[in-house]
């Protein structure tokens, strides 16, 4: 499971050849992450109630991966191991935290914790992110604290807290939703046009289709999806805009950009051929459209079924960049840049990958073949409490041919089962599990390091007395 990234001993000539032949220059990043967005939801993924050209031509031009999968189904943990290349467990923040919910209020991604922007600092890019963060509202755990020079945006969602902010400052006490993605879209061109001559990298993390939205006037109406699909045809003309300004700032071809979701849908339709939603840990709630786009440098344009996750696009960007990884922590990734050239990962096919749902690991993946683990009705988080029920006994099911985990294979692969449960126990000595520590788990970022931090606020928060809340409930104002 620990990946240890020798090869980066030569990073900087690694680097230097990926991109010598186009430029000189360090090459421009930009992150598209958007939220509960479903593997069916764009239509390079099969959709058919909207039309996303903008999205398309990054996927007939680039790589469209089709197993890719997020390290959560949940926003806060999947966005961790987004930017630190790290499961949520091994980072610290593998719970949905809240500015409402008084367990949780004080908690947010560790200010050691090192970002993919810091990486980008490091090598002197300027770096600048726009929307949703979700990783901890208080002062030490904000974006300006994780390498972030600008920001614009809402960073809640925006049922927990619907402020606007640009920088520091508060330019919306409610943000407007249906101009959310065309103001999002102005700065992101402002962006490009204000960074055009220097190297950026550019977090482009949208609320939206995350619940509540709008759409722009100009949308409405648009799609054969309702609301949400104008929604998502809107941000694909966003998504249009962005290349657009970068075509006229002649620096399409010295600029990255990659697309993903930060987990599945909160409905199946969106995730097909795959069975659940956001919040569980069936493929619909991990495998997400993952696309990179970098015109002129990635020599195979293709469709590709390698598995990659989340956690790879830390080292793979540290690579581009010709930044070593930092050699104080493990990171659960491996780059991808070998698949520009039509070359093998380093990792193999059948390399484990691991499904927790915040602190309780529900399932294994080896190869095709996918181990559900038995789980008690304490394990499970209560956002998944009434999508997810106990599971008594393993289930194995063989995702080559049974995409929808409905066929159970266990009794006809004891071997199988033993060899992936074996894999588990190792796991939750190393990562944790409901309840214990993981002797790998990085810490928490806490305002209150002597107050409790439990990841199921109603069976394990609110039984404790005050005196054990402390100043997690002595301080707690929630948002207006």
């Amino acid at each position: 499971m620990q990946i240890f990234m020798n090869q980066f001993i030569r990073i900087s000539v690694i680097a230097c050849l990926l991109f010598s032949q186009v430029s000189a220059k360090l090459p421009n990043v930009i992150f598209i992450l958007m939220d509960d967005m479903g593997y069916r939801d764009v239509s390079c993924y099969e959709a058919t109630a909207v039309d996303t050209p903008h999205i398309d031509r990054m996927a007939d031009e680039g790589l469209r991966f089709t197993d890719f999968h997020t390290a959560a189904s949940i926003c806060s943990p999947s966005r961790a191991a987004f930017l630190t290349g790290a499961y949520p467990q091994r980072c610290g923040l593998y719970m949905g935290i809240s500015p409402r919910r008084e367990a949780h209020w004080f908690l947010g991604l560790d200010p050691g914790e090192i970002t993919l922007a810091e990486q980008f600092k490091k090598r002197g890019y300027t770096t600048a992110m726009v929307g949703k963060w979700h990783l901890g509202m208080q002062e030490p755990f904000l974006y300006h604290h994780q390498g972030f020079d600008h920001y614009y945006g809402a960073p809640e969602n925006m049922g927990h807290s619907a402020l606007f902010r640009d920088g520091r400052e508060v330019v919306y006490e409610k943000a407007p939703l249906g101009k959310l993605t065309s103001l999002y879209t102005q700065r992101l061109v402002k962006y490009i046009e204000d960074f055009k001559d220097e190297p950026f990298f550019i977090y482009y993390a949208h609320n939206y289709p995350h619940t509540p939205y709008q759409a722009g006037e100009a949308f409405r109406g648009t799609s054969r999806g309702g609301v949400r699909g104008d929604v998502i045809q809107e941000l694909d003309w966003s998504i249009g805009e962005v290349l657009k300004a970068l075509e006229e700032q002649k620096i399409l071809e010295n600029t990255m950009v990659i697309f993903t979701s930060d987990n599945g849908p909160i409905s199946n339709q969106f995730a097909l051929p795959y069975s659940g939603t956001k919040y569980v840990s069936l493929e619909g709630g991990h495998r997400v459209p993952f696309i990179i786009y970098w015109k002129g440098n990635i020599q195979r344009p293709a469709v590709l079924d390698v598995p990659a996750n989340a956690m790879d696009l830390f080292p793979t960007l540290s690579e581009i960049i010709g930044v070593p990884l930092p050699e104080d922590r493990t990171y659960d990734g491996v780059s991808l840049t070998p698949l520009f050239r039509g070359e093998n990962l380093v990792r193999n096919r059948t390399d484990p990958f691991y499904y927790y749902n915040c602190e309780n690991l529900q399932a294994v993946r080896v190869g095709n073949w996918k181990l559900h683990l038995p789980r008690t009705e304490r394990q499970i988080p209560f956002w998944a409490a009434r999508r997810q029920k106990p599971l008594a006994a393993p289930r194995l099911f063989n995702l080559a041919d049974d995409w929808a985990e409905r066929i159970d294979v266990a009794a006809e692969h004891p071997e199988r089962v033993a060899e992936i449960m074996q894999l588990a126990e190792a796991t939750r000595l190393e990562l944790g599990e409901f309840g214990q520590r993981g002797r790998e788990q990085r810490p928490t970022g806490t305002l209150f390091p002597e107050v409790p931090i439990l990841s199921n606020q109603p069976q394990d928060w609110d039984p404790l007395s005050d005196e054990e809340k402390g100043r997690g409930k002595t301080l707690f104002q929630p948002p207006q």
